[in-house]
């Protein structure tokens, strides 16, 4: 079993024990709720739109996708290395019901944006008690 110390160091490595061994990150992520809508909004800079994954299902979105690095040189001697590439996936509940359907994301000079309208309030019916005499 890891210890603590072990974990704190794979942490700051870029990794922990749900992705030991695979290259990846975590984009920040913002979540915000206008009159009509819940909305997400996450940088991707360097990250091709046609890699990028977007689901709605439960109250839950998820942005999934990978950026590529198409020339990466294994020899370099690196003294520091903080552009990233991998995989990423991020996942959060939504503040609201929203219609799963009708969502939409957009793409603009690397931040993907998904606006998903609220749905309609269900309110309850009140049901009047009929009375039967024997």
């Amino acid at each position: 079993m890891p210890s603590w110390a072990d974990e704190m160091d794979k942490m700051f490595e870029g990794t922990n024990s749900l992705t030991e061994g695979a290259k990846g990150f975590t984009p920040a992520i913002d979540v915000y709720e206008t009159k009509d809508s819940v909305v997400v909004e996450t940088p991707l800079a360097g990250v091709d739109p046609k890699d990028v994954e977007v689901t709605v299902q439960n109250g839950v979105v998820t942005v999934k996708g990978e950026i590529k690095k198409e020339t990466e040189v294994d020899e370099k001697n690196y003294y520091r290395k903080e552009v990233r590439s991998g995989s990423f996936y991020r996942q959060v509940a939504l503040p609201a019901k929203v219609q799963e359907d009708k969502t939409n994301a957009e793409f603009e000079n690397g931040m993907l944006k998904v606006v998903m309208p609220k749905a309609p309030e269900v309110k309850a019916k009140t049901i009047k008690v009929a009375v039967k005499k024997k």
